[in-house]
């Protein structure tokens, strides 16, 4: 019963995307943001989840905007919307607009990096088009290995998976990744990880993110510690005039701290703080909808 489910929401999934994909790029854009607008408005409970955390955010003078917290947010779901359209569009074949339009910045940052011979661990949040992120980064930058947990869905995370390996990434899930991670890192690969969702405590440790604690994934740097490679957070935002801007930074130095408890700390720190940075500078373009600071 539960395949027949599962491919019943693949049917309803393709008929639902394929006229989005042989859309023109900006049509599909407007689609996708009438698509987000509509979540909006009937996701009453991540909606709401996502209004507190920029009210907050707005409270703690982190966010600064005209617009109000409901105006931020609603713009937020227009931008996952015009995000999912763009990968639709990608997934069916149609996708070189989405492709031609994205700028990469830092190149170089990434080829220093690179030169150590020690891997390259990619850094980034779940900010602006992220999967796009990947993609544009395989396509005019590097191959990547990106972790990332399966969906519960087999037929759709096969599809997924398909959209993330196009340009020559491949996929690193969860489950028994450490290995994985430190033996491509150790053949001089590239690796990307998300750090801005919750954790249990155990795998994180407590930083400062937008004025409150929250439990930060501690494992990128220990990784980095163990291997060596060198650390580069990547963001991609989305430009007003339409398309995207790749920003590669230049790779983080760690902690010389010997205390290893206080140096991963500190190292922590200092990676969540280029996400936060991305969310002040960009805040139309997070995912608000996660519950960030649960377990604090």
């Amino acid at each position: 019963m539960r395949s027949v489910l599962w491919l019943l929401q693949m049917g309803l999934l393709y008929a639902v995307t394929l006229p989005i994909a042989v859309m023109p790029l900006g049509a599909a854009r407007r689609v996708g943001a009438l698509a987000g607008l509509a979540a909006y408005l009937l996701w009453g409970g991540r909606r709401r989840i996502a209004v507190d955390n920029m009210s907050r955010a707005i409270s703690a003078g982190f966010i600064v905007a005209d617009s109000s917290a409901t105006g931020l947010i609603r713009e937020n779901f227009r931008n996952l919307g015009r995000s999912v359209a763009e990968i639709v569009k990608i997934y069916h074949g149609f996708g070189s607009g989405v492709m031609d339009g994205v700028e990469v910045r830092g190149i170089d940052n990434y080829r220093k990096a690179s030169g150590k011979g020690r891997g390259v661990l990619l850094i980034t949040g779940h900010c602006g088009n992220w999967e796009l992120l990947a993609l544009a980064l395989s396509c005019k930058v590097s191959p990547v290995s990106a972790v990332a947990r399966p969906l519960d869905n087999p037929y759709f995370n096969r599809l997924i998976e398909r959209v993330r390996k196009r340009y020559g990434n491949s996929v690193i899930y969860k489950k028994g990744a450490l290995r994985a991670i430190i033996t491509r890192l150790r053949s001089g690969d590239t690796v990307g990880m998300l750090i801005d969702q919750s954790v249990v405590p155990a795998e994180g440790v407590l930083v400062e993110f937008l004025g409150r604690p929250a439990w930060t994934i501690k494992s990128p740097v220990l990784i980095a510690r163990k291997t060596g490679a060198a650390v580069v957070p990547v963001f991609i935002r989305r430009k007003k005039e339409g398309g995207h801007v790749l920003d590669i930074h230049p790779e983080v130095a760690l902690s010389d701290e010997e205390d290893l408890e206080k140096a991963v700390l500190e190292d922590t720190v200092r990676l969540s703080a280029f996400v936060e940075r991305y969310v002040v500078e960009n805040p139309a373009e997070w995912l608000w909808i996660h519950r960030r600071w649960k377990r604090t």
